[in-house]
């Protein structure tokens, strides 16, 4: 901030990832920040159990996929830094992921795959055909012999992550507020409640929610790679436990209970990792996550609201494209800079 210039000040509703990681970059160019959620942190999709943070495929690239490469590339180096402010681990680790392969015509996709990476992960990160490692019992069964290893994909505990960055806003003079009246800039990240309010709004459907459920294991194998297999995500963590999820569904009864579908879940878990079987469920979580009509995240000017602005539809990869999403939504709120790709502005879910 030049001298004698007033400071900024930004109001974001929303205290899930994309409100806080936006609240912290916001501060970090040093403007004046409240947060406000009458839920508090963490009390929507945020708050679940998962933390799986992966890549899409390296292949038919386009500004998303680069998009959520660069932010998964930043992830390190901003949780580092949340942390080390905190004094609370948020569980970040990027320990990479499994992926078995039970085809032939699976293999040659995951080889062609691996030549595209060379280039279009400039050597940052790899995407490799391995041979299915058996360490420590804990793999996955890949009838192939075969499987994928990424060096990108990471694990976060998201609960220990937004207490962290929690923590970190207060510590660095931001306020987190269950009720307030809003000052200066306004930023709307309020998820499912904020989709469904803009669709009433335009008259339009523009989002909605979609339920999904995980559950937390008690099994220890810190450091290991996650896996992904018959659509599950099985993800270790550094306390002693194991994640596994999830499911997406658009029709449900109760937005928060799970039932035989999160049974199916830990039963496909433990076929595909059958070190899995006698794991102690500590933990079933169900919850409603954001997805925006494009599928895309929805950042930029608010569609409606004249000078305000929007954080929206993070769905199942909030917490991956979170550093890259605050880093893009602090330039154009604080500095007026639009480097938001065009795929993710709110008019791509009105198309």
């Amino acid at each position: 901030m030049r001298l004698g210039s007033k400071m900024s000040e930004v109001t974001v509703f929303g205290a899930g990832i994309f409100g806080l990681s936006i609240a912290w970059a916001c501060l970090g160019k040093g403007a004046e920040v409240t947060v406000i959620d009458p839920h508090g942190p963490g009390a929507g999709a945020s708050g679940g159990v998962l933390g799986a943070m992966v890549p899409h495929v390296p292949e038919n690239w386009n500004k998303k996929k680069a998009f959520q490469f660069n932010s998964l590339l930043l992830a390190k180096d901003f949780w580092s830094d949340v942390d080390a402010v905190s004094g609370i681990s948020s569980g970040y680790g990027r320990h990479g992921r499994l992926q078995p392969i039970n085809d032939l015509a699976a293999l040659e996709r995951a080889r062609k795959r691996a030549e595209t990476s060379e280039t279009l992960w400039e050597g940052l990160a790899s995407w490799d055909v391995v041979d299915c490692p058996q360490r420590n019992d804990f793999a996955p069964i890949a009838t192939t012999g075969y499987a994928v290893s990424d060096t990108l994909s990471a694990r976060i505990n998201p609960r220990k992550a937004l207490e962290s960055l929690s923590k970190a806003i207060r510590l660095k003079g931001g306020r987190i507020m269950r009720r307030g009246s809003p000052r200066g800039k306004i930023v709307h990240a309020t998820g499912v409640a904020g989709l469904i309010e803009l669709s009433r709004e335009t008259g339009r459907s523009v989002g909605g929610a979609v339920k999904g459920q995980g559950a937390l294991l008690e099994y220890s194998v810190p450091g290991h790679p996650q896996i992904f297999a018959d659509s599950i995500h099985v993800v270790p963590h550094d306390d002693g436990t194991v994640a596994v999820g999830s499911t997406s569904e658009r029709e449900y009864s109760d937005p928060i209970g799970t039932d035989a579908q999160l049974d199916r879940i830990i039963d496909l878990a433990v076929r595909v990792v059958p070190a899995l079987k006698d794991a102690r469920v500590l933990e079933r979580w169900a919850g409603l996550r954001p997805r925006a009509l494009s599928r895309a995240p929805m950042l930029g000017n608010h569609p409606v609201r004249k000078g305000e602005f929007i954080a929206n539809g993070g769905f199942k990869i909030g917490f991956g494209m979170a550093t890259g999403v605050a880093g893009v939504m602090a330039d154009l709120v604080i500095d007026g800079i639009d480097a938001i790709p065009e795929e993710f502005r709110p008019d791509a879910s009105f198309s």
